[in-house]
């Protein structure tokens, strides 16, 4: 089996300090936020734009902050989000992308989102899918339902993305799949052999997705941006939920990826960053 990669979301686009007091906003604390993760056995880190109030941003010259402050802390692979938040434009959405980070996430399909609508149409996600490729960014699917994993592959068909392809299971958001182990092997079934696939359980749904991942041979993305608590009414930090992957993983017998050993797993192209 694979080593386990551990991808942590540090921060998302819904999230507030109010709910949370660990939450990091700003370019240094999100940079701070991904050295614990790393010492904690962290190899990504998925990171959301946040103006200094925490307004959700997708602003290049906030995103080129980050990445510059992550790297001068960690190896740690950062990953740039393109969904930003409900209501973005795609235009503003991929503008992260023209950075060229090692990898960005490309959402794979319109789904309710709470009480909002998170769009991606046939177009958006063309036009998303030719300009990472162009920008030689690695794309991990963000699949919020088994349709989603069909959508991916007609982009495929269509020539714009290559295969293999990395996806992130995103489950258990109101509006999308529930987040139960059923629906997991159901997804993980659906991609094409070659194919690498991760979880994100959102809420309470993390922990048990998280062990069936490391136990099916998928990988695992924890953070505050899919869950706040470590847990009922305790609140987590990054570091937290990412060093109980880790212990996890060491219990079942898993090895757990670096991120250098991430990058050969998800055949990210070798280039000067």
């Amino acid at each position: 089996m694979e080593k386990l990669i551990i991808t942590c979301a540090l921060n998302g686009a819904e999230v507030t300090r109010e709910q949370n007091p660990y939450l990091p906003v700003t370019p240094v604390e999100l940079a701070e936020a991904a050295h614990r993760v790393r010492e904690a056995g962290g190899a990504m880190v998925h990171v959301h734009g946040r103006l200094p109030d925490g307004t959700p941003t997708q602003s290049g010259a906030v995103y080129a902050e980050i990445i510059k402050e992550i790297q001068a802390r960690t190896d740690i692979i950062v990953q740039t989000s393109t969904g930003g938040a409900v209501g973005m434009s795609a235009e503003e959405r991929l503008q992260p992308v023209m950075l060229r980070p090692e990898m960005a996430t490309l959402s794979a399909g319109t789904v309710n989102f709470g009480r909002g609508v998170f769009m991606n149409d046939p177009e958006m996600m063309e036009h998303f899918g030719r300009t990472m490729v162009a920008q030689g960014v690695t794309v991990e699917i963000e699949a919020f339902d088994v349709g989603h994993i069909y959508n991916a592959l007609a982009l495929v068909k269509q020539g714009i993305l290559p295969l293999p392809l990395h996806f992130d299971f995103v489950m258990g958001v109101p509006g999308g799949i529930p987040g139960t182990v059923k629906n997991l092997l159901l997804m993980a079934e659906s991609i094409p052999e070659g194919c690498t696939w991760s979880v994100a359980g959102v809420g309470r749904a993390q922990l048990p997705l998280a062990a069936a991942a490391i136990i099916m041979g998928g990988h695992v993305r924890v953070g505050l941006e899919d869950n706040i608590y470590y847990t009922k009414g305790v609140l987590a930090s990054n570091e937290m939920l990412v060093a109980r992957v880790v212990r996890l993983a060491k219990e079942l017998g898993r090895e757990v990826a670096t991120p250098d050993e991430a990058r050969r797993i998800l055949r990210f192209p070798e280039r000067s960053i």
